[in-house]
C-alpha cells in the first residue's frame, strides 16, 4: 500500500482543458456591453429611468422614476379600492360567494369606475417608460461613440 503511485487520468486533464479552451473561447468572441444597451435595458426591464440613473444622469432620470411611480401608485390604489369594495360586498352579503357572482360585481366596479383614473395612470407610466429605453439609449450611444479631438 505504500508504495503504490498515484497515476493521473489522461482523459480528466483533456476535459479540464476543454473546459478552460470553452471559456476561454467564450470570453475571447464575447464584448463588453455598451453603455446604451445596457441603459436601455435597465430602463425598459427593471423601472423607467433606471438606465438614466446607471448613466448618471439624475436630472433626466429622477423625473421620469418619479412620475412612473406616481402612476404606478395611482393604479394600485385604484385596484385595492375596487378590490376592497367587493369584498366589502361579499361581507354584508350583497354577493354570494360564487365563482360567478364575484367575477360579475368586480366586472360591474371595473365598468362604474372612472376611467380617468385608469387610463390616465396607464397612459403616462407608457409613455415613460417607452421615454426612458428610447432617451437613455440615446444618451448611452453618446457616450459610447470616442470623442473626436481637434488638432
Amino acid at each position: 500500500m505504500r508504495n503504490q503511485r498515484l497515476t493521473v487520468n489522461p482523459c480528466r486533464k483533456r476535459v479540464k482543458y476543454l473546459r478552460l479552451s470553452a471559456l476561454n473561447a467564450v470570453k475571447a468572441y464575447s464584448a463588453p456591453m455598451r453603455r446604451s444597451t445596457k441603459a436601455a435595458l435597465l430602463s425598459g426591464l427593471v423601472f423607467p429611468g433606471v438606465g438614466h440613473m446607471a448613466l448618471k444622469n439624475y436630472r433626466r432620470g429622477a423625473p421620469l422614476l418619479l412620475a412612473a411611480l406616481i402612476a404606478l401608485w395611482v393604479l394600485v390604489d385604484t385596484a385595492v379600492e375596487r378590490a376592497l369594495s367587493v369584498v366589502d360586498r361579499i361581507n354584508s352579503g350583497d354577493v354570494p360567494l360564487e365563482v360567478g357572482a364575484i367575477s360579475q360585481a368586480v366586472a360591474d366596479s371595473a365598468i362604474s369606475a372612472n376611467p380617468l383614473l385608469t387610463e390616465a395612470p396607464v397612459i403616462v407610466f407608457t409613455v415613460c417608460w417607452l421615454i426612458g429605453i428610447v432617451d437613455s439609449y440615446r444618451l448611452g450611444g453618446a457616450r459610447d461613440q470616442p470623442h473626436e479631438t481637434s488638432d
